[in-house]
């Protein structure tokens, strides 16, 4: 998926949101977008959790939100964050803004998608990077959140949308706070599966799954480090937690490989969560 969309320069706030980064709705010189900055409540790992996530997500095969990164001035650019404060100088990520909607929940609205497939890839790529914030196995650690499957109408036609995986802020580390402690072994070969709500099971196909084994496997070193260091300097993850970052994401992608399939479906052929 090529992203088109390079802003330069902020121009207007609109709106905070009651998100746990307090994203703000602002103007840019390339049109609305949505932006997440320093001095959030979630801290600079959250921004660096979201770039990283994203990029991914890419590299996965799945559609994101257009995204940038956008330097502020806070003597300039004037963000106020939603119960005090405002954006702090440096980079922020910032979104394009995108029309479509939340996933209300309901079965109907997955049969018009024009990417049904990548609802398996979704739940993969989930339980890859641990993002626990859009379903998480256990309802008593979180609440599945549906506001984190969007349906997007860019693009497509005859009432037909298109799956996006958007926010990452809570991928890798439990607490958008990352440390070295995120290449533990016991991390690294979490057995739960992410991002699998009940609705989902109908689209499960092996094929698909098996597709998705194969892009894990493609999922190098190399590769890892070229995303990690995207994360600007800004953002304060240090030498030493890009190491463990890049660990994680290369032995973890292996690890859901050999163990997904076994995760999901019985000896027998059947989908053990159905």
């Amino acid at each position: 998926m090529t992203n088109h969309w390079s802003p330069t320069t902020f121009l207007r706030f609109e709106r905070s949101l009651s998100t746990s980064t307090r994203v703000a709705k602002i103007v840019t010189d390339s049109g609305d977008a949505y932006l997440k900055g320093l001095g959030n409540p979630e801290g600079p790992h959250a921004l660096a959790c979201e770039l990283v996530g994203t990029h991914l997500a890419r590299r996965f095969g799945l559609p994101t939100f257009d995204y940038a990164i956008l330097m502020i001035d806070d003597e300039l650019d004037e963000i106020p964050l939603l119960g005090g404060g405002f954006v702090e100088s440096g980079a922020a990520f910032c979104t394009r803004d995108e029309p479509g909607h939340a996933w209300g929940g309901g079965g109907l609205e997955l049969e018009v998608l024009e990417n049904p497939a990548d609802i398996v890839r979704l739940v993969v790529f989930d339980t890859w990077v641990r993002n626990r914030d859009r379903h998480h196995p256990d309802y008593s650690v979180r609440r599945p959140n549906r506001d984190n499957v969007f349906l997007s109408s860019r693009g497509t036609a005859g009432g037909k949308y298109r799956l996006l995986a958007i926010d990452h802020t809570h991928c890798i580390s439990d607490n958008a706070s990352l440390n070295r402690r995120v290449s533990n072994i016991d991390v690294v070969r979490d057995t739960n599966i992410y991002g699998l709500f009940p609705e989902f099971g109908p689209y499960f196909e092996l094929d698909i799954l098996k597709a998705c084994v194969a892009d894990l496997r493609a999922m190098t070193t190399a590769k890892m480090q070229e995303v990690v260091d995207l994360v600007p300097d800004d953002w304060q993850v240090d030498a030493e937690v890009r190491v463990a970052m890049v660990t994680f994401l290369t032995q973890r992608a292996q690890f859901v490989a050999d163990t997904v399939v076994s995760r999901l479906q019985r000896a027998d052929g059947t989908w053990a969560f159905l």
